[in-house]
């Protein structure tokens, strides 16, 4: 399978890439990175292996550009895409005619070829994983029912959509891309990491997709609309969270509806979204061992330690200092490990 994409300002294919379309689960992973700033700012990551290359692209030009993207063989690809105003036209396949932020899709391909219009002084960033058929057979594990219309498309050849429009990021697929970009494992340990992560990352798209099937019967699509408005204006700034009549006002619905229909859709309460995101964050923080509890309080939005602490162990079971002491614990056991084993 080759992979190629070529850039208006470049003459040559900035990304030009051949790996093997069976799948072999001991091949080596292989880390190739591309960066061209002479002018504009192009920063490519590539991590390939037999049946599968992860491309992790981000892009900012000074003038209009035009990228080509092909793919020669049949192919399944994960889509992640982080930036607006992309303009985008894709052969053989229906979609929207410009890109939206944070949003993510699945589709496949007999023979890829699309072509996206990049404007000037716009921060271009999306992450893409191509399978083979074959590996993308293995890790699905052939489970057909999981997405039974779109595994016909693929045994008969038709390209086509898991889901008919991109839809929003969820926080656990936000989570698990930047865990991908930021893993500094190497070797066997790297390959078995990133397979682990995708799967992950399959699993969780899997479960938007359906879960917006449910959704959208619970609320007409108007709302749902401002639902998700909602949720995006949370995952945003959850820090800094407005009020429930702010987030209201600021989608345009009443707070009954936002109320009841938050609680539907998203199978949480508003309150309990913006606790979830804030202790997730929290989680984060204290990797870095320097970190205090009260300056992991007042970056997660809380004024006072206590209520964050009370929040924390609530969320976790566990007391914000003792989970700070286990997590460094366990770091110690990890860099023994690595070091001595």
């Amino acid at each position: 399978m080759r992979i190629k994409s070529t850039l208006s300002a470049y003459e040559k294919p900035i990304i030009n890439i051949e790996i093997n379309d069976h799948y072999d689960p001991k091949s080596a992973l292989k880390e190739e990175n591309i960066n061209l700033t002479e002018s504009d700012e192009v920063k490519i990551r590539i991590l390939k292996t037999d049946g599968m290359a992860l491309i992790d692209t981000q892009m900012y030009f000074s003038k209009p550009q035009i990228e080509e993207f092909e793919i020669n063989k049949e192919c399944v690809v994960m889509d992640f895409v982080s930036c607006n105003n992309i303009e985008t036209n894709i052969d053989e396949l229906e979609t929207e005619k410009y890109l939206k932020e944070n949003t993510h899709n699945i589709f496949y391909s007999t023979k890829f070829k699309a072509t996206y219009k990049i404007p000037a002084f716009e921060q271009v960033n999306y992450l893409i994983i191509i399978f083979s058929k074959e590996f993308y057979n293995n890790i699905i594990n052939e489970d057909w029912k999981l997405h039974e219309k779109f595994s016909k498309n693929i045994l008969f050849k038709k390209s086509s959509f898991l889901t008919s429009k991109y839809i929003p990021f969820t926080p656990s697929i936000q989570w698990i891309i930047s865990e991908i970009k930021n893993c500094s494992r190497k070797g066997a340990l790297k390959k078995m990491y990133i397979e682990t992560k995708i799967r992950e990352l399959l699993i969780h798209q899997l479960e938007a997709i359906i879960m917006q099937s449910k959704k959208k019967e619970i609320v007409d699509e108007d709302e749902y609309n401002k639902l998700q408005e909602a949720k995006l204006i949370l995952e945003k700034d959850y820090v800094h969270a407005p009020t429930l009549t702010e987030l209201s006002r600021m989608i345009s619905l009443n707070e009954f509806k936002l109320k009841k229909g938050f609680k539907s859709c998203f199978g949480t309460t508003v309150k309990s979204y913006i606790i979830k995101l804030r202790m997730e964050y929290a989680k984060e923080l204290f990797k870095d061992k320097m970190a205090t509890v009260s300056e992991v309080a007042y970056k997660c939005g809380y004024k006072d330690v206590s209520h964050f602490s009370a929040a924390f162990k609530n969320y976790y079971g566990s007391s914000p200092q003792k989970f700070k002491i286990n997590w460094e614990i366990i770091h110690l056991w990890i860099t023994g490990m690595l070091v001595f084993g």
